[in-house]
């Protein structure tokens, strides 16, 4: 695996959790951030960690299909 696979891994598996963690626990990472509390802050943690998730998957699925398909000496 290339410097550059390894990097787009790392990115989206930092993504991904920080994803996760907003989808999860909006109150909690929204009193971390400073977000004030209420139903429209909620739904904007939770949609905002749900396109992090998904960053997380599209980079981590990429790297790791290619890095399999060139069998990871690219």
């Amino acid at each position: 695996m290339t410097r550059a696979l390894v990097l787009q891994a790392g990115i989206g598996a930092v993504s991904g959790v920080i994803g996760l963690g907003l989808l999860l626990r909006p109150r909690d990472a929204g009193r971390l951030l400073g977000v004030p509390e209420g139903e429209p802050a909620t739904y904007g943690l939770r949609i905002a960690g749900m396109m992090l998730a998904a960053l997380g998957l599209f980079l981590t699925g990429f790297a790791t299909v290619f890095a399999l398909a060139t069998g990871g000496a690219a």
